[in-house]
């Protein structure tokens, strides 16, 4: 399955450059709002050691990893919900991502202009809010003048349980909140808002932007962003994306390593992202070990061995027999699959068995 995460944030708080140290793609960074225009798509691999443990084993012919789509939107502005700048584009943009990471500006810098004038995170994230809020108000109120006619006229019980629903709803936006913070059940939300494609039902994850003297654990500007995302139950990861943008350009790996080390860091930012990513969306990944390919796949957490086997290809869940599941601990002590069977450490499982993070599989199928 694939992962796409919109990076968004107001014009000139780094989400280009970060955008550029991350990615393979390129965006164009200027000093100046919608330097950004299209969104830029970057395909990143994630890294994962079990990889190379499971290479290092297997010795296979070669080695795929899973991959993030990180996609760079441009920078929105005050009014956006009513069109300002690129708020069109914007909005339609963002509907299209799994999860959103905001990038929020918590560095002083004379030579880099300040869209509003001064840093302030809790101020920039509002805006952002406060604009996808009152565009997800308009797609409410939309649905709620249809669904108020429908439970009126027709009594119809379904029609008055939605309509509770999408009030719930209305009333959480016009005081401010984010719709992911409504109490509502998956079923009740995808009968009311499922179509709606709200914009603040998107999972998020904030990225406070640090000037470089501020790593590792950041300063009083993300300090105070740690507060605001705590109260949501949203993380907050500490990057300096002009630091990012040096690793990225580091082929050595020891050389990486001494630098991160520099600054205290034991990992970069874009691994930071991932890991933030993969636990914000629920994910772990799970592998597959041949000598033609050793390879990492993703799915959501508490999926059932057939619909693993279903993100290979649609025929191996439809017909599912039976998964042949190996804990990388014991491939790393018995060495090889034959020895793992013959200790007696194979599992053999059946339609039942949840998937666990980190298990290598083998599915027998008939179709």
């Amino acid at each position: 399955m694939s992962l796409q995460c919109g990076i968004v944030g107001l014009p000139n708080v780094g989400k280009s450059t970060l955008f550029n140290a991350i990615s393979s793609g390129k965006a164009e960074a200027a000093n100046y709002p919608f330097c950004t225009i299209d969104p830029n798509v970057g395909v990143v691999t994630v890294p994962d050691e079990r990889l190379d443990t499971l290479e290092g084993l297997v010795k296979p012919q070669k080695v795929v990893p899973t991959i993030i789509e990180f996609v760079d939107i441009a920078g929105l502005v005050k009014g956006a919900s009513q069109g300002q700048g690129l708020g069109n584009k914007f909005l339609a943009n963002i509907r299209e991502v799994d999860a959103v990471v905001h990038v929020i500006r918590c560095f002083e810098d004379d030579n880099i202009v300040h869209v509003e004038g001064r840093v302030n995170p809790s101020f920039d994230k509002d805006i952002i809010d406060t604009e996808l809020q009152l565009k997800d108000l308009e797609s409410v109120d939309r649905k709620l003048q249809r669904i108020e006619k429908a439970a009126r006229t027709s009594g119809d019980a379904k029609a008055k349980a939605e309509l509770e629903i999408l009030l719930r709803y209305k009333n959480a936006l016009e005081d401010g909140r984010n719709a992911r913070t409504v109490e509502a059940t998956p079923e009740e939300r995808m009968a009311a808002v499922g179509e709606l494609q709200l914009l603040t039902v998107k999972p998020v994850i904030y990225v406070a932007n640090v000037d470089e003297k501020s790593l590792p654990d950041g300063n009083a500007y993300s300090d105070k962003l740690k507060e605001i995302a705590k109260a949501e139950g949203a993380e907050v990861v500490v990057i300096c994306a002009a630091i990012e943008a040096q690793i990225s350009e580091m082929e050595d790996p020891d050389e990486r390593q001494l630098f991160l080390e520099e600054y205290g860091l034991k990992e970069s930012g874009l691994d930071q992202l991932i890991k933030a990513s993969y636990r914000l969306l629920n994910l772990i990944t799970y592998f597959t070990a041949g000598v033609k390919e050793v390879r990492a796949w993703t799915i959501q957490r508490g999926w059932k061995a057939p619909q693993a086997a279903g993100v290979i290809h649609s025929d191996f869940e439809k017909g599912f027999i039976r998964a042949e599941v190996i804990k990388l601990p014991d491939y790393v002590q018995y060495k090889t699959e034959a020895a793992i069977k013959d200790a007696g450490r194979m599992a053999v499982e059946g339609k039942e068995y949840v998937v666990e993070d980190g298990d290598i599989m083998h599915f027998r199928f008939n179709v």
